[in-house]
């Protein structure tokens, strides 16, 4: 298995061959030396480019086998945390493929290979910002700021997603919690065999540092396309880690500065049969993008790429695990109950009411509402889903151009990274944490623009456990229905410190897996990989999670 002392010897060594626009290797090992790199702008920007290139599309966590499900780069990790908490149901088949991260299943233990998935991505990812780092050195010349500019930010969004998924308490809980070691461009081997995990006081300390060099080496640069960062990605991303750190002040600071040049999806936009969450639009800040070349797409009939998991509007005639096979990722029905009637994001997600359907036919015109190919839906969500109904079911990511006849252009979609929409309402947030009514009227006018009816205070039986006030629940709640699928679900859940409830009257998880929990599962604490711990001596690890049996008694709302 690959661990951060193998990948760093190689760091340390050479450079690995990027692209096929690098022309001077050692034919031995078809490596590029860093010198080689650095005296050669083309084959610096190369690498460069190669930071965000590989964020999908790509078997990068087991290159010898096409057929692994979930294999298919940076979104891959929205769905194993979002599964983790309750708003996201998983089909209880085992073939649906991220019911390890759902059931909280024995592979999530340091011992088994599905541990090793973030560490190789991640790691690997920063191993690619560190080469770029090294070859730009500590004052990059006008040609190099902007590479070294984005492996800055980029370095700063692999730690702080690495930080919110290893340390067991958040920043604003214990600045003394322990996340992951850090590697730096600077790092030696001999160093890396005894690197302990950095404190979040440290880890934070060194994204904003990372930032801050970002902010300074973009600013000024435009983009050619929205999946490289710029400066309002970098703004994005501090916004983010202010929000985590509970700086109020600076995550309402950056999050009303990223925002700037960028506008809300609205109801047409959102809900859009052709254009909906697959391709760029004013909202979009930042994202990644599936092609017709990637390996995900050509091989194992595209079934191993996001739109397969989450894209249910291909014909049956095709494949895709959500729509042909195993059956789709549903929104949880509680959530689903208290979004509003006119809010247009209710329509992201298929009517449990089509279920009490007289008649097939009945069933398929009321699914016309929610696509052009009604009678997809129907056959997924009655013939394919082990649930046979169709509520719940997501049309939130639509394939590409509203294609149906044909998966290897359906799932060459691109997915949203970072929306104005997150930033919104980090702002929303910051600002209430610091002047609640303030806060409470910029949440009223943003929330009224998804739902005419929205009154503030109204939903408080969708709120439950920890002690966050009712203003960070309102927030949450929007949050959860906003950023759906997106990968936010288990970083809110343990930075707001709540608890899970999947048992309730009506609840559409299945019954071995309706647990409820009163604070923050310890499954959502990830494991290192046992090969690093026996490797770097000083790298300690967290507990192996557990998980609870049976159903729980039904939580009453």
């Amino acid at each position: 298995m690959k661990n951060i002392i193998k990948s760093l010897a190689l760091a340390t060594a050479v450079i690995p061959f990027a692209t096929s626009c690098i022309e001077e290797i050692d034919p031995q090992t078809a490596y590029v030396t860093s010198d080689q790199a650095s005296a050669d702008a083309s084959s610096y920007n190369s690498f460069v480019k190669a930071i965000t290139n590989s964020l999908c599309g790509q078997f990068t966590y087991d290159g010898t086998d096409d057929t692994t499900p979930y294999d298919f780069g940076y979104p891959s990790f929205f769905l194993q945390r979002d599964v983790m908490g309750q708003d996201i149901v998983c089909e209880d088949s085992g073939s649906e493929w991220y019911t390890t991260w759902y059931t909280c299943g024995t592979a999530l233990g340091p011992n088994y290979a599905v541990c090793q998935m973030p560490w190789t991505y991640y790691y690997g990812w920063i191993y690619s910002c560190n080469a770029v780092l090294k070859m730009a050195g500590p004052d990059p010349s006008d040609d190099k700021k902007v590479g070294a500019g984005i492996a800055h930010s980029m370095r700063a969004m692999f730690y702080m997603d690495l930080a919110r998924m290893f340390a067991q308490k958040t920043y604003a809980a214990d600045v003394n919690s322990e996340t992951v070691p850090i590697i730096t461009e600077n790092t030696t081997t001999a160093q890396s065999t005894n690197n302990p995990r950095v404190s979040n006081k440290d880890m934070w300390d060194f994204i904003i540092d990372d930032l801050n060099k970002a902010e300074e080496l973009l600013d000024g640069y435009t983009r050619s396309d929205k999946f490289t960062p710029d400066l309002s990605v970098v703004y994005g991303l501090k916004a983010r880690a202010y929000l985590t750190m509970e700086d109020w002040a600076n995550a309402e600071k950056y999050a009303k500065l990223a925002q700037q040049g960028y506008t809300a999806m609205n109801a047409d936009e959102y809900t859009s049969q052709t254009n909906g969450f697959n391709t760029p639009n004013d909202a979009w800040m930042f994202g990644c993008t599936y092609k017709s070349t990637d390996d995900n797409i050509k091989l194992n009939d595209a079934d191993s790429c996001w739109g397969s998991q989450m894209i249910v509007e291909v014909s049956p005639s095709e494949c895709g695990y959500s729509a042909n096979y195993v059956g789709p990722k549903r929104i949880d029905y509680h959530l689903y109950s208290t979004i509003g009637q006119n809010d247009f994001r209710r329509k992201c997600f298929v009517d449990f009411a089509i279920d009490e359907s007289e008649s097939m036919e009945e069933a398929i015109e009321a699914l016309a509402e929610y696509s052009d190919d009604p009678e997809g839906l129907a056959n997924t969500g009655f013939n394919v889903s082990a649930t046979g109904v169709v509520g719940g079911i997501p049309v939130k990511f639509r394939p590409k151009d509203g294609i149906h006849s044909n998966q290897y252009q359906a799932f060459t979609v691109a997915v949203p990274l970072m929306r104005v929409e997150e930033m919104q309402l980090i702002e929303i947030e910051a600002a209430g944490m610091q002047n609640e009514a303030k806060g409470i009227a910029m949440l009223t006018d943003w929330a009224t623009q998804r739902d005419p009816d929205f009154k503030y205070g109204e939903r408080t039986d969708a709120y439950y456990n920890g002690s966050t006030g009712s203003f960070r629940n309102e927030v949450w709640w929007q949050r959860r229905v906003e950023l759906w699928g997106e990968g936010f679900a288990t970083f809110d859940i343990k930075r707001l410190q709540k608890g899970i409830i999947r048992s309730y009257e009506g609840s559409n998880h299945p019954t071995n897996y309706q647990w409820n929990m009163e604070s923050t599962p310890d499954w959502m604490n990830l494991c290192i990989i046992q090969s690093e711990v026996n490797y770097n001596s000083g790298c300690s690890n967290n507990p192996t999670p557990s998980h609870a049996t049976g159903a729980d008694a039904p939580y009453v709302w």
